[in-house]
């Protein structure tokens, strides 16, 4: 029978493809490893509850989470917090003045923990990636702009400058 005449939604879900995953190292601080982790964990419940319903699509959905988590968990690598603040790196919160007068802060995180929204960008990102080994009062050209560095420091696990 022709692929045509196949109503949608019957396919293999087998084959969900796969989530795609950066070349980027995949560099973590301890917060993104434990998300990573309750992700696997929501993932195979997730999978349990699908299979229990036998819910093709939810456990198609569900594995191919899980492949994806499970993977991040395997090549995560935690970078310990910067020892000081004197040049940006991974895990700092850095405050820049946009050349349009915006002041923001973010910090450097790991690519599945980014979230600009929140204050937080991908350590891959062209962003972080120009900050790197900077310090304070360095005018760095991003994308069409450029930054000033205005402020870089440490961020605990409470979320609390250091």
């Amino acid at each position: 029978m022709s692929r045509a005449f196949v109503r949608e939604g019957e396919g293999n879900l087998d084959d969900l493809p796969d989530r795609p995953i950066s070349d980027a190292p995949n560099d973590v601080t301890r917060e993104g490893l434990a998300r990573i982790e309750a992700a696997i964990a929501a993932a195979h419940e997730a999978l349990a509850a699908a299979q229990a319903e036998g819910d093709r699509s939810a456990i198609a959905r569900a594995s191919r989470d899980l492949r994806y988590w499970s993977a991040r968990r395997t090549s995560a690598h935690v970078v310990a917090e910067p020892e000081d603040d004197s040049q940006v790196r991974f895990g700092h919160a850095v405050t820049i003045l946009r050349d349009d007068g915006r002041r923001q802060t973010f910090r450097i995180v790991g690519e599945d923990e980014a979230d600009p929204a929140h204050g937080t960008v991908s350590h891959a990102s062209p962003l972080a990636r120009a900050l790197f080994g900077r310090s304070v009062g360095d005018v760095v050209r991003v994308g069409g702009g450029e930054v000033e560095i205005l402020n870089i420091s440490r961020i605990n696990a409470a979320g609390d400058e250091g």
